[in-house]
């Protein structure tokens, strides 16, 4: 079984980097499993040791995540194998890689880990927008990265056939009303709700 995994908070503009690349994946792309290997996408949100089941199950294991590693905003970085793991447990950037890290671990202890595992991280511009959605240049990133990503899936033997339709809402991923359309759409004006968190919390200025 391949397993693709975005991880990440679509709350926080470009927090939601790796959710955002499984559902793009899914909508434009179908996995013929008659003639290639089985695909399973996961919409890992911020679930932390909820996912270790995926992980576990899984042969090979490709993560798409938004990941701080001090570049320019946009930039793809690849690790692969034992490297992600440590990778995510040095470059800790929200709770959720903190969770998801210690699944990875997990999943060594159990010897229940994937032969082979690669992590596609995207630089973020922008965390602090509550209910905001991924920025232009890191929207763009994600086309590279989806490119990416379908070159090593088609190497683990998967065979992608681009979609004529999106999947219905039944389908789908990701909850339609967080799918990035209807997010971004439904986004009310910066005057009518709070940008950086929950404004009860916020001292006065």
């Amino acid at each position: 079984m391949i397993t693709v995994l975005g991880i990440g908070n679509v709350l926080w503009a470009d927090e939601g980097f790796g959710v955002r690349c499984v559902e793009a994946l899914q909508q434009r792309w179908a996995f013929d499993e008659t003639q290639g290997a089985p695909v399973q996408l996961v919409d890992g949100g911020t679930q932390g040791l909820y996912l270790i089941q995926h992980v576990q199950a899984a042969r090979k294991l490709l993560i798409f995540d938004a990941i701080d590693y001090g570049l320019e905003p946009g930039t793809l970085k690849l690790i692969e194998n034992d490297e992600v793991p440590r990778f995510m447990g040095a470059k800790k950037m929200s709770l959720h890689q903190t969770g998801f890290q210690e699944v990875l671990m997990l999943a060594q202890l159990t010897e229940q880990y994937p032969d082979e595992v690669l992590l596609i991280g995207c630089q973020p511009q922008e965390l602090e927008d509550y209910g905001g959605s991924l920025r232009p240049i890191v929207k763009t990133a994600m086309e590279d990265a989806l490119a990416l990503g379908l070159d090593r899936l088609r190497q683990w033997g998967a065979r992608p056939l681009p979609r004529d339709a999106a999947p219905g809402d039944d389908e789908a991923v990701t909850v339609p009303t967080l799918a990035l359309g209807a997010y971004e759409q439904g986004r009310p004006a910066a005057e009518q709700a709070c940008r950086v968190g929950d404004e009860r919390f916020i001292p006065l200025r």
